[in-house]
C-alpha cells in the first residue's frame, strides 16, 4: 500500500500557488484494507475515503471507461493492481497528472513539470474528449493562472472545440455549469475563462446572451473599445481588479446583454437596452439555477446602472425612487453592490479604466441621507399614511439639500 498527494495540491506546490485542499490516491490498498485502519467509506461510484483523523480524501488508484454521455457516463474499475500511472492518466490536464510520494519525491510520468516550466495547458492524453467537463475546467484553469503566463496548447484547444462540436456540452446539468462558472468569476483574470469558451465554442453553446454580445458595435465616443463584448470583458476585469464578490462580478458580466438585441438600424446607439436586457439576464439566470439574491442584483444593475450614471443629475425625487427601487431601507448592501457594479460599467472601457466615478460616493452619501431618516424623528402628531408621506418628503427634502451642496462644490 503507497500513499501518494496528487493533482491540484502537488501543481500548485510547485508553483509555489497557495493551496488548502489535499488529495491522496492508494496504490496496491483494498477497501477493506482501508476499512481496517479506520478510513471512513464515502464514495458512490469508486471507492473514496476519508482520513480518520484529518478528514482529507484518499481514493483508491482507479482506471475508467467511458460507457455514456456526458461526465456522469464512466465505468471505473479499482483493484490492487491498478498501478499509479494507469491512474494519472485518466486525468484531464498534464499538470494535474502529478504525484508526491510520503518523502517528497514527485512522480511526473506526463511531462507536467515541464508544462508548469512552459506555462502550457496541456490534456494527458485523447481520453480528455470523453469528458465535456473538461472544457469549463481547463477555461477556469486559464483563468486562475493568466497572471503566471498560462494557455492553453493548440491541440488542447482543438479537442476542446471537437467535444463543443460533438453536442456533448448539452449534457452538463445547470448546477454542474454554475459551480464551475462562479468558481471562473472569483479568478483573478474571470474573463479569460470566457474568452477561452468563447475561442473554442462553448461559449455560444452555454452563453449565447454573452456570444452575442461580440461584434456588436457602440459609439466610439463614449467607448473607444467599441465592442460590446469586449466591453463587457474590461468591466468584468475592472471587478477583478477591485476584488469584488460573486454577485457584483457576475452583475457585471450580464449589464448589457440587451445591447445584443438592439435593431440593426439604431447601432452604434443602444436606446432602450436597459429594459430589452431584462429578459436574457432572467432567462440566463434561470437556466443556471443562479441564486436569488444573484439574480436580483444582476437584474438591478442591467435595468438601472444608466441611473447610477447619471446620479450627479437626477432630480431629487428620482434618485429617491432608484434607491426605493434597490431596497435602500432594508437592504443597504444591495445599494453597495449595484454602485461598485456601475463603476466597474463605467471603467470598463478603453483608456477610462483609471477614470473618476464620482457617481459612487454620491449615491453612497444619498443611501446614507435617506436611511439616517426615521419614523420616530417625526412629530408626535403625525399618524398613520401621514408617517409615509412625510418620510418620503423629508428624504426627497434631504437629496435636495445634499444634491445642493454637491453642486455648490462643483
Amino acid at each position: 500500500m503507497q500513499v501518494y498527494l496528487v493533482g491540484g495540491a502537488v501543481r500548485d506546490h510547485l508553483l509555489g500557488h497557495p493551496y488548502h485542499e489535499k488529495d491522496y490516491v492508494v496504490v496496491g490498498a483494498s477497501p477493506n484494507q482501508m476499512l481496517n485502519l479506520g478510513y471512513q467509506p464515502v464514495g458512490k461510484d469508486f471507492p473514496v475515503f476519508l482520513h480518520p483523523e484529518t478528514k482529507e480524501e484518499y481514493a483508491l488508484a482507479r482506471t475508467e471507461r467511458k460507457s455514456g454521455t456526458g461526465y456522469h457516463g464512466f465505468e471505473f474499475h479499482t483493484d490492487t493492481s491498478v498501478t499509479l500511472e494507469q491512474d494519472l492518466i485518466r486525468r484531464d490536464l498534464t499538470i494535474n497528472a502529478m504525484a508526491m510520494d510520503e518523502a517528497g519525491h514527485v512522480h511526473d510520468p506526463y511531462n507536467g513539470q515541464q508544462d508548469l516550466a512552459d506555462r502550457v495547458l496541456r490534456h494527458v492524453s485523447d481520453a480528455f474528449i470523453e469528458d465535456p467537463l473538461r472544457v469549463l475546467r481547463v477555461a477556469r484553469f486559464a483563468a486562475r493562472y493568466h497572471a503566471m503566463g498560462f494557455h492553453v496548447a493548440t491541440e488542447t484547444l482543438d479537442l476542446m472545440r471537437q467535444l463543443t462540436e460533438s453536442g456533448e456540452l448539452n449534457t452538463l446539468t445547470p448546477e454542474r455549469v454554475w459551480k464551475e462558472t462562479s468558481r471562473a468569476l472569483m479568478e483573478s483574470h474571470a474573463d479569460i475563462y470566457f474568452e477561452v469558451l468563447r475561442s473554442c465554442g462553448a461559449l455560444k453553446v452555454l452563453f449565447p446572451e454573452i456570444d452575442a454580445l461580440f461584434g456588436v458595435p457602440q459609439r466610439p465616443e463614449y467607448h473607444p473599445e467599441i465592442d460590446c463584448g469586449i466591453h463587457t470583458m474590461m468591466s468584468l476585469q475592472q471587478a477583478c481588479r477591485q476584488n469584488y464578490d460573486l454577485d457584483v462580478r457576475f452583475a457585471v458580466l450580464v449589464h448589457d446583454l440587451g445591447k445584443a438585441l438592439t435593431p440593426t438600424e439604431e447601432l452604434p446607439r443602444h436606446i432602450m437596452h436597459e429594459e430589452r436586457g431584462v429578459q436574457p439576464v432572467t432567462e440566463l439566470c434561470e437556466r443556471f439555477k443562479v441564486p436569488t439574491y444573484t439574480k436580483q442584483l444582476a437584474i438591478a444593475v442591467c435595468k438601472e446602472h444608466l441611473k447610477c450614471h447619471q446620479a450627479l443629475n437626477l432630480k431629487p425625487g428620482t434618485l429617491w425612487r432608484l434607491l426605493q427601487r434597490l431596497d435602500v431601507l432594508r437592504r443597504p448592501e444591495r445599494v453597495e453592490a449595484f454602485v461598485q457594479a456601475c463603476e466597474c460599467d463605467s471603467r470598463g472601457r478603453l483608456g477610462l479604466e483609471d477614470r473618476a466615478y464620482p457617481q459612487a460616493q454620491y449615491v453612497r452619501e444619498a443611501m446614507q441621507v435617506v436611511r439616517g431618516i426615521k419614523a420616530q424623528d417625526l412629530p408626535a402628531d403625525i399618524q398613520g399614511p401621514d408617517i409615509g408621506e412625510m418620510l418620503i418628503e423629508r428624504r426627497i427634502h434631504a437629496l435636495a439639500e445634499l444634491k445642493e451642496r454637491h453642486t455648490a462644490l462643483i
